[in-house]
Parts: C-alpha cells; sequence; structure tokens
C-alpha cells in the first residue's frame, strides 16, 4: 500500500493517470486485480453486467443440453460482477472517508439535508394519515346521524317505512 495524495492510502500503480489535482483518475484507486491502461472499474462493472445479461439470453445456453455447464457459466459471470461491484463500493467508500477527513463540514451539511428531507418525507405522510382519519371520523358520523334518525322519527311503521325507503337510492334504469 502506497500512500496517495491526500492522505488516503491505494494501490495504485506508479504512472496511474491523474487529473489537474494530483488525484487518481475515475475509480482507478481501487482495489483489486490492475486494470488495463484505459479501463476504469465503471467500465468493467457495465462490461460485466452486459455479460451477465448476455449469458443468460445466449443461444448457447438456450440451446444446450448440460444444465451443470450452463449454470457454472451463470454463476461465474454474476461472481465476476459482484466482485466488481464490491471494488466499487469500496472506492466510493473510500473517496467519502477522504471528504470526511477533508472537509468534515460537508458531510455533516449533507446528514442535516437527508435528516431534513426525512422530516419531511414523514411530515407528509402524517398529513396523509390525518385526512384519511377526517375522512373516516366523516364516515362513522354519518352513521351515527343515519342511525339517531329512527329514533326521532314517529312509531307510525307506515312515516318508519317512507323513511327508510328515502335513503335507499333508486334503481338504474336499464336502456
Amino acid at each position: 500500500w502506497q500512500a496517495a495524495p491526500g492522505g488516503m492510502f491505494s494501490r495504485q500503480p506508479p504512472g496511474t493517470p491523474r487529473d489537474s489535482r494530483g488525484q487518481a483518475s475515475l475509480l482507478q484507486a481501487a482495489p483489486g486485480p490492475p486494470r488495463t491502461s484505459n479501463s476504469t472499474l465503471v467500465d468493467e462493472l457495465e462490461s460485466s453486467f452486459e455479460a451477465c445479461f448476455a449469458s443468460l439470453v445466449s443461444q448457447d445456453y438456450v440451446n444446450g443440453t448440460d444444465q451443470e455447464e450452463i449454470r457454472t457459466g451463470v454463476d461465474q459471470c454474476i461472481q465476476k460482477f459482484l466482485d466488481i461491484a464490491r471494488q466499487t463500493e469500496c472506492f466510493f467508500l473510500q473517496k467519502r472517508l477522504q471528504l470526511s477527513v477533508q472537509k468534515p463540514e460537508q458531510v455533516i451539511k449533507e446528514d442535516v439535508s437527508e435528516l431534513r428531507n426525512e422530516l419531511q418525507r414523514k411530515d407528509a405522510l402524517v398529513q396523509k394519515h390525518l385526512t384519511k382519519l377526517r375522512h373516516w371520523q366523516q364516515v362513522l358520523e354519518d352513521i351515527n346521524v343515519q342511525h339517531k334518525k329512527p329514533a326521532e322519527i314517529p312509531q307510525g311503521s307506515l312515516a318508519y317505512l317512507e323513511q327508510a325507503s328515502a335513503n335507499i337510492p333508486a334503481p338504474m334504469k336499464q336502456t
């Protein structure tokens, strides 16, 4: 391991391309097997994903009769993709660590922003539930009002039937 500019450790070979600040080019500093001269970790991640997808839809595999060979080929493609994904994640975690050491106030700002967004999301969810609660309270209130009406109606059977039929919707006419 050698110290990279900015105090980060990396397994970067000498002569790795650097940008104007002396930083390694995009994703070149990630640990793992040596990369080709123009290949970045993102390029390898993309190509390994394409290989996984191609292995699943390949005519060789569709027409193949040896299921174990097919399974082995697909497993190898997926394993390579997962390995490169882990390397990519490691790279971004290293950059996050480097940022937290060099600019701790930036990390705090991001955390505060995430917390504000979470509060807004939860406030919206609470408002949604309050709206539903008010709706169902109104429905219950309407039901209670309808149940109280029969007690206020005169006890004559004809008056009760007229009141009850007023609450029933009229049948739809068929055309």
